[in-house]
């Protein structure tokens, strides 16, 4: 069978980002539709971000591209340079390497959806959060702080 619908897709909802990084994206909702079609290259997220959610914390990757379209309501682009506002039908893309981290807020009324696509890093690709003191380092099983101590 080859039709991917989000109730046969694994589920993530709200954050394992630890305390109090987790509380801006505890509702979010992200179904892995890559994963229920097998994919091993690249990954493919439908996230449902409720109004005052967050996708993440302000993030980039060092070797994994991502990029997002949203499908409906709206959401700000936040990065180091500045914000936009993307709406229904906007796309944004973010090269690995590029160390302008990113995230999504949703400051409007009403849920947005958005489809999340990027590279799979299959060595595990760091990961590291501007504002916070939070990192993944490569090949590394979670979280740490910047100095290298697992949370």
């Amino acid at each position: 069978m080859k039709k991917i619908t989000t109730e046969i897709a694994p589920a993530r909802h709200g954050s394992r980002y630890p305390a109090p990084y987790d509380e801006p994206c505890r509702g979010r909702r992200r179904w892995r539709l890559g994963d229920a079609a097998g994919l091993t290259q690249f990954g493919v997220n439908l996230l449902r971000l409720p109004t005052g959610g967050w996708s993440s914390q302000r993030h980039w990757h060092a070797s994994e591209d991502e990029f997002i379209y949203v499908l409906e309501g709206e959401v700000a682009l936040v990065t180091g340079a500045g914000e936009e506002v993307l709406h229904a039908g906007d796309c944004a893309g973010f090269k690995a390497g590029d160390a302008d981290g990113h995230h999504l807020q949703n400051r409007g009324k009403t849920e947005a959806v958005i489809l999340e696509i990027g590279t799979r890093d299959p060595a595990g690709s760091a990961v590291d959060y501007p504002d916070i003191d939070l990192a993944i380092r490569s090949g590394s099983p979670g979280y740490v702080h910047k100095d290298g101590t697992p949370y």
